[in-house]
Order: C-alpha cells, then structure tokens, then sequence
C-alpha cells in the first residue's frame, strides 16, 4: 500500500493547512518507528516497512502540492502498485 502525503515544500508552508497530509505522514512514520529518508528518484522523502503486516510506503512529494502526482505515479509505477 502507498500513502502519499500532500503538502508544500518551503518553511512558509510549516504547520499550515498546506501541509497536513504531510503531518499526517510524520505521525504515521513516528508512531510506526518507519524513517522517511529523501529519494531524488521519486521526488520524494519516502519511507516503506511493514504497518499491521501490510507492507507499507509512506512519501512525502518534495515537488508542490499541484505536481504531486508526478512523485506518486513514479513510486507506483516502480513497485508496481495498482491505483
């Protein structure tokens, strides 16, 4: 499964509504003990581990909300996760 967090690159974008799917991506990597790490490849901070024995990716968009599908076509496409 692949959750895709959207949000906002940029500091002024920090705790607004903007980026709450980027806060709920850290919550879930907090509470999970999953590490997002940055992925050029995916234009993404990207996590993946197992979540209730389901395995699990978590991403972050390093590009701007309305580009956010470019970094979620890319992960899908290379786990070869169905929409």
């Amino acid at each position: 499964m692949l959750i895709v967090g959207l949000g906002n690159p940029g500091k002024e974008y920090i705790n607004t509504r903007h980026n709450v799917g980027f806060l709920a991506i850290d919550i879930i990597a907090h509470t999970t003990n999953l590490s997002l790490s940055d992925n050029n490849k995916f234009r993404s901070a990207i996590a993946s581990g197992e979540i209730a024995n389901h395995k699990m990716i978590l991403a972050k968009p390093s590009t701007f909300m309305n580009l956010s599908g470019q970094a979620g076509h890319l992960i899908s496409h290379y786990y070869k996760i169905p929409t």
